[in-house]
């Protein structure tokens, strides 16, 4: 016959696990996003493209900083421009924390965007912005990598195309892994509360 203290003592240990397995539970809170979460995603990792200023960029280099890539043209009429304003607006909304944003701008009609060009173009929204200057093929397998549609449109005989391409903005982590897919137009202040949360 076993111990009469031995199923007692059974069951408060089993209680104690319980407890313990629930104050984890708490600890872990939970993400809530106006954004897509795409966490575990494997967008991005190897690329290596020039910027505006010549030097070779990698998500690595942004240890520490949440990092905003958006592809876009300067030529564009309205999805790039509102989208980089709303990025400036985010950097206000961050305050001090706003030196630890890095939008980088990919661009999709590297046969028009010169370095000359792109380095103008951040200027006109944050001279801290970084355009990333692919060549055609660097730009296919970066564009594939994330899953980007981009299509030249016109009669391809002269420079009066436009661009079409796909217009959310991918969000890495602080410790360079993705975690965000931001659908055009979600506006300046949700995405700063998303960013907020990623630097916490």
């Amino acid at each position: 016959m076993p111990h009469p203290f031995a199923s007692r003592r059974s069951f408060m240990g089993l209680g104690l696990a319980i407890g313990a397995a629930l104050l984890a539970a708490c600890s872990e809170k939970k993400l809530v996003f106006h954004s897509i979460d795409i966490s575990g995603g494997e967008m991005g990792k190897d690329f290596a493209i020039k910027d505006h200023n010549g030097q070779l960029r990698k998500l690595a280099d942004f240890t520490d900083k949440v990092v905003v890539v958006f592809f876009g043209y300067t030529q564009c009429p309205d999805v790039c421009p509102t989208t980089m304003t709303e990025l400036v607006e985010v950097k206000r909304l961050m305050g001090k924390d706003g030196d630890r944003l890095q939008p980088l701008f990919i661009t999709v009609d590297p046969e028009r965007d010169t370095p000359e060009l792109l380095k103008a173009y951040m200027a006109n929204f944050d001279p801290t912005f970084l355009a990333l200057c692919p060549t055609p093929a660097q730009l296919a397998e970066v564009a594939a990598s994330f899953k980007v549609y981009y299509k030249k449109v016109g009669d391809g005989k002269s420079a009066a195309y436009t661009m079409d391409h796909s217009a959310g903005s991918y969000v890495f982590d602080p410790k360079g892994r993705v975690r965000l897919f931001v659908r055009y137009g979600l506006g300046a202040q949700p995405l700063a509360t998303d960013i907020a949360q990623l630097m916490t």
